[in-house]
């Protein structure tokens, strides 16, 4: 992989992210609601008090005002001031996007440990038994939703079994390896409702890849070279075939984080996900544009990610 391919891929971020903080900051201005709408209500707050706050941040400016000392305090590290939870923005978000960042990590490795194998012996075998359970149970994995599969799991692990807490907490009153055991058992029915659903419809991607790829020329070559079945699937087919599966990934993950949203609501995981719900629900707009500022950072960052991993897959993209 050339060091210009990986600068020409960076540079491409910068515009990236500035159109998209445009597009985000537009919209939230446009929406209806008032993060001091309460105050206007409120007989206790005089209306010159309220109305010396809407100035002091800025809330009575032109939309293109706001937005350019939003950038430039953003570019200073000042994230803004949640008027809900009356403390820092960037303090709020970084509190809650480990855990986020842990159970979205956590389900994209199950899922991606789930569909390898199962997508790979499914395509090298078509048709076969073991190919239609694969399928079958990919498209019913597929079909469900997450907020039905988390109910599910806490029905029948939760409330039936009593094996698994439903509700996440942060706050474990314990040490040593019965601390992280806790934080284990709290956080397998998340990431196997995120995990599981994100599997489910890289397996049949994958199967569909390796499909193409395994009847190309130079698989049926090395196979006459008397290289063996195992060395032609993981050095010939596999790596070829993961390069549209990387693509796949990449443009997932809006909907990867759009489930953890619904799943951290489910399951009460203290993660920027319900942190933005409930900041919508407040009209808490500074929280609201960092959140879905962060998300899509995020979502950048996993396609430049990808862009990198196609480089590494396939040289040949570098020099293109």
């Amino acid at each position: 992989m050339s060091r210009q391919y990986l600068i020409r891929r960076l540079l491409l971020v910068i515009p990236a992210m500035l159109g998209i903080s445009v597009i985000l900051y537009t919209v939230l201005a446009l929406a209806p609601g008032d993060p001091f709408s309460e105050l206007a209500t409120n007989p206790a707050v005089p209306p010159e008090v309220a109305a010396a706050l809407r100035a002091k941040f800025g809330l009575d400016d032109p939309p293109l005002v706001r937005y350019w000392h939003w950038l430039l305090a953003m570019l200073h590290g000042d994230w803004g001031f949640s008027f809900a939870s009356r403390m820092n923005v960037d303090t709020l978000i970084l509190q809650r996007l480990p855990t986020t960042l842990v159970v979205i990590g956590a389900a994209q490795l199950l899922a991606i440990l789930v569909a390898l194998p199962v997508g790979v012996l499914a395509g090298t075998r078509p048709y076969s038994l073991f190919d239609q359970i694969a399928n079958t149970l990919a498209f019913v994995g597929f079909s469900l939703p997450t907020f039905f599969t988390g109910l599910l799991l806490i029905l029948v692990f939760s409330i039936q079994l009593d094996w698994l807490p439903f509700v996440y907490r942060a706050d474990i009153d314990a040490t040593g390896w019965r601390f992280y055991w806790e934080h284990l058992k709290q956080s397998i029915m998340p990431v196997t409702v995120l995990g599981l659903f994100q599997g489910a419809s890289l397996v049949r991607y994958v199967r569909s890849s390796v499909l193409d790829v395994v009847r190309l020329d130079y698989v049926t070559t090395a196979r006459s070279k008397g290289i063996g079945e195992r060395n032609v699937i993981t050095r010939h087919v596999v790596r070829n075939a993961l390069i549209p599966v990387v693509t796949l990934v990449a443009l997932q993950m809006p909907v990867v984080f759009s489930g953890a949203i619904i799943t951290e609501q489910i399951f009460r995981v203290p993660g920027i996900g319900s942190l933005l719900i409930s900041a919508m629900l407040a009209n808490d707009t500074p929280v609201v544009m960092a959140v879905t500022f962060v998300f899509s950072c995020l979502v950048v960052l996993c396609n430049l990610i990808a862009d990198v991993l196609y480089a590494w897959l396939d040289p040949r993209i570098a020099f293109r």
